[in-house]
């Protein structure tokens, strides 16, 4: 298999990019105790903006968004200061910045927030996962259920963020709606036993994401939002049930996603080809796929296959800023340290070396 297709270039809602690859999103928790990201981040996304598109770590969208420490926000003067050197940074490169709009209900714990109040959901179910504080791993408490008020209001918060993204110089947004975050939590069965409108059926469970999705989108253009999903992804207790279930509830939802005509449909794929293809079929613009595992002889696999337009670099970019030119060039790749991808100073961050021409 070769890479020849991935360098092909591509139009992205307003972007016109120079190949099929992008820089996935991240978490690396570096960021200030108040959510301000400061210098070593613009100079870590500006090595890798040769990549094209950008798309950040998950950023929340209000304090009540955030999950673990030291993660960025985009909801004060001040995040959106610090966010604007980054994409200052990144443009300076060539390249354009989506910051991803995370927000992270229940995997969350009140010591790492900076109101200390009880993380949300849409149901007051556990996660029962351990999550890091400042004094040591704790159990994700029981969260509490959001009135429909209070979905209205984060629906509010994910609009804002999107402005303040535009304002601090973004070329867009990308809503993470996986992973078992705060939209995964509404779509999963096991995470949401509500009764009202946005719980119960397939069409219920998706009415968040989708108020969020046309919300954002009102507020920027449908042309600079991308939507982040992930069906059967078991993280953060997320049981999504059988392989039917999960093929109901994402072929509902990417359908009545894909009338909004976002810039991009961005998929954490675990497996299901079939389910894979009916979702690209459904899709009118760009789709992005990440699988876990492949090796540098499979990244363009789906574009070749014709089941994605663009394939985002998640582990390979991280330890290679310059991951372009070295899958240009064929040249060998840096070996990730895993100790260092979350928290701490530049070491495993802006200190991997770029690749000498013999």
């Amino acid at each position: 298999m070769t890479l020849s297709s991935l360098w092909q270039p591509f139009t992205l809602g307003r972007l016109d990019l120079p190949h099929r690859l992008a820089l996935a999103p991240m978490t690396r928790s570096r960021a200030d105790l108040d959510g301000t990201v400061g210098d070593l981040a613009a100079e870590y996304y500006g090595q890798r903006a040769s990549l094209g598109l950008i798309v950040t770590e998950g950023t929340q969208p209000s304090e009540d968004g955030q999950g673990y420490m030291n993660t960025p926000g985009i909801h004060t003067p001040e995040q959106i200061e610090g966010w604007r050197k980054v994409t200052e940074t990144v443009h300076a490169g060539g390249g354009a910045l989506f910051i991803q709009l995370m927000h992270a209900g229940r995997i969350s714990h009140p010591d790492n927030t900076p109101h200390h109040r009880q993380p949300v959901a849409p149901s007051a179910i556990s996660a029962d996962q351990e999550i890091s504080t400042p004094t040591g791993p704790k159990t994700t408490p029981t969260p509490r259920e959001l009135s429909t008020k209070d979905i209205q209001a984060t629906v509010a918060d994910f609009r804002h963020a999107a402005a303040s993204a535009i304002t601090a110089g973004a070329d867009g947004v990308e809503i993470h709606g996986a992973n078992g975050y705060l939209l995964h939590q509404f779509l999963s069965p096991n995470a949401n036993h509500r009764t009202d409108s946005y719980g119960g059926s397939v069409e219920n469970r998706s009415r968040f994401a989708i108020e969020v999705a046309q919300a954002v989108a009102d507020e920027i253009g449908a042309d600079r939002v991308g939507i982040r999903l992930s069906p059967a992804m078991p993280l953060g207790g997320i049981d999504e049930g059988g392989t039917e279930s999960v093929r109901a509830q994402y072929r509902h939802l990417v359908g009545e996603l894909a009338t909004l005509n976002l810039a991009y449909l961005h998929l954490h794929h675990m497996g299901d080809d079939e389910l894979l293809r009916s979702l690209r079929d459904a899709w009118p613009t760009a789709v992005l796929v990440l699988r876990y595992g492949r090796s540098r002889e499979q990244i363009a696999g789906d574009i070749d296959a014709g089941l994605a337009d663009i394939a985002p670099l998640g582990r390979f970019a991280l330890a290679n800023p310059d991951i372009v030119e070295r899958l240009r060039a064929d040249a060998p790749l840096n070996e990730l340290d895993p100790t260092t991808l979350y928290g701490g100073g530049a070491v495993g961050y802006t200190d991997y070396p770029a690749f000498t021409h013999a």
